[in-house]
């Protein structure tokens, strides 16, 4: 697995040990910054964004962020397995302000709403198996942590029917394989 493109463009992004941890296909990721840099649907840019990567594994969302321009991405992963490797991908990248990296669980109530920051890109790859997403579509809301404009980018199985409150829409839907890809926004 590599960076596709940016400033960082061809760097090894190490990957996990373990099979409990799903990285994003290449194909995948470059088809999602491909419609977050052409859709009509949605207007967000990357370069300069804040990007808070829920459930981020081996970070190579996130840091292809980083690597296309944008200006701080929160890297929100508690599972034990998977953060060594996360710590390591980021150190050999040598931008050490640019980020940050809780390492918490995002469904207790106060972890999401201690943000201080505000998002342009919410990009949210909880396990296939993973039912509470509810809970983290109404954090959102109440937190106010994403953008008047921004997006949230959910990655799932094909077959998932997730509940999308009623405070939000999905603005693109895409399919590559076995996964799924939803760009939902806040209705105004």
């Amino acid at each position: 697995m590599r960076i596709i493109s940016g400033s960082y463009r061809g760097k090894k992004i190490l990957e996990p040990k373990d099979t409990k941890t799903r990285p994003l296909k290449d194909l995948t990721k470059e088809s999602i910054f491909n419609i977050i840099n052409h859709s009509n649907k949605f207007k967000v840019q990357l370069t300069g964004a804040k990007v808070l990567d829920l459930f981020s594994g081996v970070g190579s969302f996130g840091i292809e962020c980083l690597s296309r321009g944008a200006n701080k991405v929160i890297f929100a992963e508690n599972y034990t397995g998977v953060l060594p490797v996360l710590k390591k991908n980021l150190i050999n990248l040598r931008c050490t302000n640019s980020y940050e990296i809780l390492e918490k669980d995002i469904y207790k109530e106060n972890t999401l709403l201690m943000l201080s920051e505000v998002f342009e890109i919410i990009f949210l790859d909880p396990p296939y198996k993973d039912k509470n997403l509810e809970k983290i579509f109404e954090t959102i809301v109440k937190g106010n942590i994403l953008e008047k404009n921004g997006i949230v980018i959910l990655h799932r199985h094909k077959k998932e029917k997730d509940p999308i409150l009623p405070k939000f829409k999905i603005v693109e839907q895409k399919q590559y394989g076995i996964s799924k890809i939803n760009f939902i926004s806040i209705l105004s």
